[in-house]
Protein backbone atom coordinates (compact mmCIF):
# COMPACT_ATOMS: atom_id res chain seq x y z
CA UNK A 1 0.00 0.00 0.00
CA UNK A 2 2.64 2.66 0.77
CA UNK A 3 4.04 1.73 -2.55
CA UNK A 4 1.23 2.57 -4.43
CA UNK A 5 0.98 5.65 -2.45
CA UNK A 6 4.53 6.54 -3.39
CA UNK A 7 3.91 5.77 -7.16
CA UNK A 8 0.85 7.53 -7.05
CA UNK A 9 2.82 10.67 -5.75
CA UNK A 10 5.72 10.47 -8.32
CA UNK A 11 2.95 10.40 -11.03
CA UNK A 12 1.25 13.48 -9.75
CA UNK A 13 4.77 15.23 -9.59
CA UNK A 14 5.61 14.30 -13.71
CA UNK A 15 2.12 15.49 -14.52
CA UNK A 16 2.05 18.62 -12.64
CA UNK A 17 5.69 19.42 -14.17
CA UNK A 18 4.34 19.03 -17.84
CA UNK A 19 1.99 22.08 -16.53
CA UNK A 20 2.97 25.72 -17.30
CA UNK A 21 2.49 27.67 -14.48
CA UNK A 22 4.94 30.81 -14.93
CA UNK A 23 2.21 33.71 -16.04
CA UNK A 24 -1.06 34.35 -15.08
CA UNK A 25 -2.62 37.80 -16.43
CA UNK A 26 -4.52 40.53 -14.66
CA UNK A 27 -8.30 40.08 -16.17
CA UNK A 28 -9.89 43.56 -14.55
CA UNK A 29 -13.22 42.45 -16.01
CA UNK A 30 -13.34 39.07 -14.21
CA UNK A 31 -15.11 41.08 -11.54
CA UNK A 32 -18.48 41.58 -13.96
CA UNK A 33 -18.83 38.19 -13.28
CA UNK A 34 -16.95 37.18 -9.71
CA UNK A 35 -17.05 38.20 -6.06
CA UNK A 36 -13.80 40.26 -5.94
CA UNK A 37 -11.57 39.50 -2.56
CA UNK A 38 -8.56 41.66 -1.41
CA UNK A 39 -5.34 39.80 -0.87
CA UNK A 40 -2.20 41.96 0.51
CA UNK A 41 1.20 40.40 -0.57
CA UNK A 42 4.59 40.70 0.82
CA UNK A 43 7.65 39.24 -1.19
CA UNK A 44 10.99 38.68 -1.66
CA UNK A 45 10.63 37.20 -5.39
CA UNK A 46 12.24 39.32 -8.01
CA UNK A 47 9.88 41.18 -10.27
CA UNK A 48 9.21 40.47 -13.85
CA UNK A 49 9.00 42.98 -16.42
CA UNK A 50 5.31 42.03 -16.75
CA UNK A 51 4.50 43.12 -13.77
CA UNK A 52 4.40 39.29 -12.14
CA UNK A 53 6.96 37.89 -9.66
CA UNK A 54 8.85 35.26 -10.37
CA UNK A 55 11.00 32.47 -8.70
CA UNK A 56 14.56 34.20 -8.52
CA UNK A 57 15.44 35.72 -4.59
CA UNK A 58 16.10 39.16 -3.69
CA UNK A 59 16.66 41.43 -0.59
CA UNK A 60 13.97 43.75 -1.02
CA UNK A 61 10.66 43.09 -0.36
CA UNK A 62 7.50 44.13 -2.22
CA UNK A 63 4.22 45.22 -1.07
CA UNK A 64 1.44 44.61 -2.91
CA UNK A 65 -2.28 44.92 -3.09
CA UNK A 66 -3.70 41.51 -5.15
CA UNK A 67 -7.65 41.58 -6.11
CA UNK A 68 -9.08 37.95 -6.78
CA UNK A 69 -12.43 37.32 -8.49
CA UNK A 70 -14.37 34.59 -6.91
CA UNK A 71 -15.84 32.68 -9.67
CA UNK A 72 -19.77 32.73 -9.52
CA UNK A 73 -19.91 29.13 -9.22
CA UNK A 74 -17.24 28.56 -6.34
CA UNK A 75 -18.12 25.49 -3.76
CA UNK A 76 -15.97 25.36 -0.72
CA UNK A 77 -13.20 23.43 -0.91
CA UNK A 78 -12.29 23.72 -4.87
CA UNK A 79 -9.97 25.89 -6.09
CA UNK A 80 -10.18 25.93 -9.94
CA UNK A 81 -7.48 28.55 -11.85
CA UNK A 82 -6.13 28.79 -15.59
CA UNK A 83 -2.62 29.78 -15.28
CA UNK A 84 -2.31 31.82 -18.71
CA UNK A 85 -6.00 31.43 -20.36
CA UNK A 86 -8.48 31.51 -16.91
CA UNK A 87 -12.25 31.46 -17.46
CA UNK A 88 -14.07 33.74 -14.84
CA UNK A 89 -17.00 31.75 -14.85
CA UNK A 90 -15.22 28.62 -13.37
CA UNK A 91 -11.92 29.74 -12.14
CA UNK A 92 -9.91 31.84 -9.55
CA UNK A 93 -8.99 34.81 -11.74
CA UNK A 94 -6.18 37.31 -10.94
CA UNK A 95 -8.70 41.06 -11.35
CA UNK A 96 -5.72 43.59 -9.86
CA UNK A 97 -2.26 43.92 -9.43
CA UNK A 98 -0.74 47.36 -7.36
CA UNK A 99 2.79 47.40 -6.12
CA UNK A 100 2.75 49.96 -3.47
CA UNK A 101 6.05 52.30 -3.51
CA UNK A 102 6.64 53.00 0.11
CA UNK A 103 5.64 50.78 3.36
CA UNK A 104 3.98 54.03 5.00
CA UNK A 105 1.13 53.85 1.72
CA UNK A 106 1.27 49.99 2.26
CA UNK A 107 0.02 50.93 5.90
CA UNK A 108 -2.13 53.36 5.14
CA UNK A 109 -4.63 51.33 2.61
CA UNK A 110 -4.32 48.33 5.27
CA UNK A 111 -5.81 50.03 8.19
CA UNK A 112 -8.18 51.57 5.43
CA UNK A 113 -9.36 47.79 5.07
CA UNK A 114 -9.49 46.68 9.03
CA UNK A 115 -11.63 49.90 9.70
CA UNK A 116 -14.67 48.53 6.96
CA UNK A 117 -15.01 45.78 10.17
CA UNK A 118 -16.05 46.07 13.30
CA UNK A 119 -12.96 46.82 16.29
CA UNK A 120 -13.34 43.23 17.05
CA UNK A 121 -12.81 41.88 13.98
CA UNK A 122 -9.69 43.52 12.53
CA UNK A 123 -7.44 41.00 12.65
CA UNK A 124 -5.04 40.09 9.57
CA UNK A 125 -4.63 36.38 8.76
CA UNK A 126 -0.94 35.78 7.48
CA UNK A 127 -1.08 33.21 5.08
CA UNK A 128 2.58 31.52 4.12
CA UNK A 129 2.74 28.94 1.45
CA UNK A 130 4.28 25.62 1.22
CA UNK A 131 6.61 24.15 -1.28
CA UNK A 132 6.07 24.33 -5.06
CA UNK A 133 3.85 27.74 -5.42
CA UNK A 134 3.63 30.13 -7.43
CA UNK A 135 2.42 33.80 -6.25
CA UNK A 136 -0.75 33.82 -7.92
CA UNK A 137 -1.59 30.53 -6.79
CA UNK A 138 -1.04 31.58 -2.90
CA UNK A 139 -3.34 34.15 -3.80
CA UNK A 140 -5.89 31.80 -4.94
CA UNK A 141 -5.50 29.89 -2.13
CA UNK A 142 -5.58 32.58 0.57
CA UNK A 143 -8.68 34.16 -0.71
CA UNK A 144 -10.39 30.43 -0.97
CA UNK A 145 -9.32 30.14 2.56
CA UNK A 146 -10.42 33.63 3.32
CA UNK A 147 -13.87 33.38 1.66
CA UNK A 148 -15.00 29.99 2.57
CA UNK A 149 -14.43 29.98 6.24
CA UNK A 150 -15.60 33.77 6.60
CA UNK A 151 -11.93 34.57 8.15
CA UNK A 152 -12.75 38.36 9.50
CA UNK A 153 -10.40 41.44 8.88
CA UNK A 154 -7.79 41.25 6.20
CA UNK A 155 -5.94 39.09 4.51
CA UNK A 156 -1.97 39.20 4.10
CA UNK A 157 0.49 36.52 2.34
CA UNK A 158 3.84 36.51 2.61
CA UNK A 159 5.02 34.90 -1.01
CA UNK A 160 8.35 33.58 -0.45
CA UNK A 161 10.59 32.72 -3.49
CA UNK A 162 9.55 29.01 -4.03
CA UNK A 163 10.82 27.79 -7.72
CA UNK A 164 7.11 26.97 -8.46
CA UNK A 165 8.39 23.22 -9.59
CA UNK A 166 7.32 19.92 -8.06
CA UNK A 167 11.27 19.13 -8.78
CA UNK A 168 12.40 22.53 -7.19
CA UNK A 169 12.00 20.86 -3.52
CA UNK A 170 16.11 21.67 -2.87
CA UNK A 171 15.89 25.31 -4.23
CA UNK A 172 12.74 25.56 -1.87
CA UNK A 173 14.38 24.19 1.15
CA UNK A 174 17.22 26.87 0.81
CA UNK A 175 14.66 29.61 -0.49
CA UNK A 176 12.68 28.95 3.35
CA UNK A 177 16.17 29.61 5.24
CA UNK A 178 16.61 32.52 2.75
CA UNK A 179 13.35 34.17 3.40
CA UNK A 180 13.01 34.16 7.30
CA UNK A 181 13.87 38.33 7.42
CA UNK A 182 11.06 39.26 4.94
CA UNK A 183 8.87 37.31 7.36
CA UNK A 184 9.82 38.44 10.95
CA UNK A 185 10.28 42.22 8.71
CA UNK A 186 6.67 41.70 7.88
CA UNK A 187 5.43 40.74 11.00
CA UNK A 188 6.87 43.48 12.62
CA UNK A 189 5.33 45.43 10.73
CA UNK A 190 1.73 44.11 10.88
CA UNK A 191 2.05 44.42 14.69
CA UNK A 192 2.43 48.43 14.40
CA UNK A 193 -0.84 48.91 12.13
CA UNK A 194 -4.45 49.10 13.21
CA UNK A 195 -4.92 45.14 13.63
CA UNK A 196 -6.36 44.04 17.29
CA UNK A 197 -5.54 40.25 16.42
CA UNK A 198 -2.51 38.69 14.05
CA UNK A 199 -2.74 34.96 13.20
CA UNK A 200 -0.59 33.23 11.59
CA UNK A 201 -1.53 30.38 9.21
CA UNK A 202 1.16 28.38 7.49
CA UNK A 203 1.01 25.24 5.40
CA UNK A 204 3.11 22.55 4.71
CA UNK A 205 7.20 23.67 4.21
CA UNK A 206 5.30 27.30 5.33
CA UNK A 207 5.27 26.00 8.65
CA UNK A 208 9.18 25.51 8.57
CA UNK A 209 9.73 28.94 7.52
CA UNK A 210 7.35 30.01 10.22
CA UNK A 211 8.89 28.20 12.63
CA UNK A 212 11.96 29.16 11.99
CA UNK A 213 11.09 33.05 11.92
CA UNK A 214 9.81 32.89 15.31
CA UNK A 215 12.48 31.01 16.93
CA UNK A 216 15.14 33.91 15.23
CA UNK A 217 12.37 36.52 16.89
CA UNK A 218 12.18 35.14 20.09
CA UNK A 219 15.86 34.56 20.31
CA UNK A 220 15.88 38.63 19.67
CA UNK A 221 13.08 39.70 21.56
CA UNK A 222 12.05 36.89 24.38
CA UNK A 223 8.21 36.59 24.40
CA UNK A 224 7.22 38.29 21.11
CA UNK A 225 5.19 36.23 19.85
CA UNK A 226 2.98 35.68 22.78
CA UNK A 227 2.92 39.56 23.51
CA UNK A 228 1.64 39.80 19.69
CA UNK A 229 0.15 36.80 17.62
CA UNK A 230 -3.54 35.66 18.60
CA UNK A 231 -2.87 32.45 17.57
CA UNK A 232 -0.36 29.71 15.04
CA UNK A 233 -1.62 27.28 13.12
CA UNK A 234 0.24 24.91 11.25
CA UNK A 235 -1.31 23.08 8.59
CA UNK A 236 0.23 19.52 7.34
CA UNK A 237 3.60 21.05 8.38
CA UNK A 238 6.34 19.49 6.20
CA UNK A 239 8.54 19.50 9.33
CA UNK A 240 11.17 16.91 11.21
CA UNK A 241 8.92 16.21 14.24
CA UNK A 242 12.87 16.81 16.51
CA UNK A 243 13.33 20.11 14.66
CA UNK A 244 10.14 21.39 15.05
CA UNK A 245 10.58 20.68 19.43
CA UNK A 246 14.00 22.66 19.17
CA UNK A 247 12.43 25.80 17.62
CA UNK A 248 9.58 25.45 19.64
CA UNK A 249 12.00 25.26 22.65
CA UNK A 250 13.20 29.05 22.11
CA UNK A 251 9.48 30.30 23.24
CA UNK A 252 9.57 31.86 25.85
CA UNK A 253 6.14 31.16 26.29
CA UNK A 254 3.86 29.77 23.25
CA UNK A 255 1.50 32.07 21.52
CA UNK A 256 -1.70 30.38 21.99
CA UNK A 257 -3.82 28.70 20.70
CA UNK A 258 -1.42 27.05 19.15
CA UNK A 259 -2.72 24.11 16.32
CA UNK A 260 -1.20 21.95 14.17
CA UNK A 261 -3.95 20.05 11.37
CA UNK A 262 -2.74 16.44 10.30
CA UNK A 263 -3.98 13.88 8.62
CA UNK A 264 -2.10 10.10 8.39
CA UNK A 265 -3.40 9.91 4.96
CA UNK A 266 -1.26 13.24 3.14
CA UNK A 267 0.12 11.48 -0.04
CA UNK A 268 2.56 14.33 -0.44
CA UNK A 269 4.21 14.43 3.02
CA UNK A 270 4.24 10.09 2.74
CA UNK A 271 6.43 11.36 -0.98
CA UNK A 272 8.46 13.93 1.50
CA UNK A 273 9.15 11.02 3.88
CA UNK A 274 10.60 8.96 1.02
CA UNK A 275 12.51 11.42 -0.93
CA UNK A 276 14.70 12.17 2.62
CA UNK A 277 15.23 8.02 3.19
CA UNK A 278 12.94 8.41 6.46
CA UNK A 279 10.36 5.59 5.41
CA UNK A 280 8.81 4.87 8.83
CA UNK A 281 9.61 8.17 10.62
CA UNK A 282 6.41 10.97 10.24
CA UNK A 283 6.68 14.18 9.65
CA UNK A 284 4.69 16.62 11.79
CA UNK A 285 1.96 16.99 9.34
CA UNK A 286 0.99 13.24 9.33
CA UNK A 287 1.87 12.49 13.09
CA UNK A 288 -0.48 9.36 14.52
CA UNK A 289 -0.12 10.01 18.50
CA UNK A 290 0.97 12.16 20.73
CA UNK A 291 3.93 10.70 22.18
CA UNK A 292 6.28 13.05 19.60
CA UNK A 293 5.09 16.11 20.84
CA UNK A 294 3.56 15.00 24.35
CA UNK A 295 4.13 17.84 26.80
CA UNK A 296 4.07 21.27 24.39
CA UNK A 297 1.03 23.22 25.05
CA UNK A 298 -0.36 22.73 21.47
CA UNK A 299 -3.43 21.30 19.70
CA UNK A 300 -3.23 18.44 16.96
CA UNK A 301 -6.32 18.09 14.82
CA UNK A 302 -6.60 14.92 13.32
CA UNK A 303 -8.66 15.07 10.13
CA UNK A 304 -7.87 11.98 8.60
CA UNK A 305 -12.01 11.35 8.58
CA UNK A 306 -12.62 13.77 5.71
CA UNK A 307 -9.12 13.15 3.73
CA UNK A 308 -10.79 11.34 1.09
CA UNK A 309 -13.61 13.86 -0.04
CA UNK A 310 -11.04 16.68 0.24
CA UNK A 311 -9.78 18.03 -3.33
CA UNK A 312 -6.24 18.12 -1.83
CA UNK A 313 -5.17 15.24 0.87
CA UNK A 314 -1.90 17.97 1.31
CA UNK A 315 -4.81 20.01 2.07
CA UNK A 316 -7.43 18.98 3.83
CA UNK A 317 -8.69 21.82 6.22
CA UNK A 318 -8.62 24.26 2.70
CA UNK A 319 -10.23 21.62 0.71
CA UNK A 320 -12.62 19.53 2.26
CA UNK A 321 -16.37 20.79 2.04
CA UNK A 322 -17.36 19.16 4.98
CA UNK A 323 -14.63 20.01 6.98
CA UNK A 324 -14.94 23.68 6.31
CA UNK A 325 -18.22 23.50 7.12
CA UNK A 326 -17.53 22.23 10.30
CA UNK A 327 -14.92 25.13 10.81
CA UNK A 328 -17.34 27.52 9.43
CA UNK A 329 -20.06 26.71 11.68
CA UNK A 330 -17.77 26.95 14.64
CA UNK A 331 -17.43 30.81 13.61
CA UNK A 332 -15.55 31.21 16.62
CA UNK A 333 -13.02 27.85 16.43
CA UNK A 334 -9.90 29.89 16.91
CA UNK A 335 -11.04 31.08 20.26
CA UNK A 336 -12.62 28.16 21.41
CA UNK A 337 -9.27 26.35 21.46
CA UNK A 338 -8.18 27.95 24.13
CA UNK A 339 -11.24 27.34 26.79
CA UNK A 340 -12.27 24.29 28.65
CA UNK A 341 -12.28 20.79 26.81
CA UNK A 342 -15.86 20.31 27.32
CA UNK A 343 -16.19 23.35 24.87
CA UNK A 344 -14.28 21.38 22.57
CA UNK A 345 -16.91 18.47 22.61
CA UNK A 346 -19.23 20.92 22.06
CA UNK A 347 -17.82 22.45 18.94
CA UNK A 348 -16.07 19.90 17.47
CA UNK A 349 -17.02 16.54 17.11
CA UNK A 350 -14.95 13.33 17.76
CA UNK A 351 -12.56 12.22 20.12
CA UNK A 352 -10.04 14.00 22.59
CA UNK A 353 -7.11 12.71 24.11
CA UNK A 354 -4.83 15.18 26.37
CA UNK A 355 -1.30 14.20 27.15
CA UNK A 356 0.41 16.63 29.82
CA UNK A 357 -0.55 19.78 27.91
CA UNK A 358 -0.94 18.10 24.91
CA UNK A 359 -4.18 18.26 23.57
CA UNK A 360 -5.48 15.68 20.21
CA UNK A 361 -8.82 15.87 18.76
CA UNK A 362 -9.48 13.04 16.16
CA UNK A 363 -12.29 14.70 13.84
CA UNK A 364 -15.30 12.45 13.11
CA UNK A 365 -16.94 12.79 9.73
CA UNK A 366 -20.75 12.03 10.44
CA UNK A 367 -22.86 10.41 7.77
CA UNK A 368 -24.06 13.86 6.66
CA UNK A 369 -20.54 14.74 5.38
CA UNK A 370 -20.57 12.21 3.31
CA UNK A 371 -23.28 12.60 1.67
Amino acid sequence: MHGLRLISGVIMVLLAACTDRSFTPTVPEALELGTPKTIFAATNREPLPDGTFGPTRTDAVSLLELTVSIPPDHKPGSLKFGYAKPDPITEFTMAGRKTFKTEAAFSARLQQELARFPRKEREVTVFVHGFNSTQAETAFRAAQLSHDINLPGATVIYSWPSKGRPLGYAYDGDSVLFARDGLEALLRKLRASAAERIVVVAHSMGGLLTMETLRQMEIKTPGWTTQNLGGVILMSPDLDVDVFKSQIRRFKQVPQPFLIFVSRKDNVLTLSQHLRGLNGRERLGNLDNLDAVSGLPVKVIDTTAFADEAESQHFVAASSPALIALLNGARETADSFTHSQDLLRKILPGQIVIQDRTIKVALESTPADNR
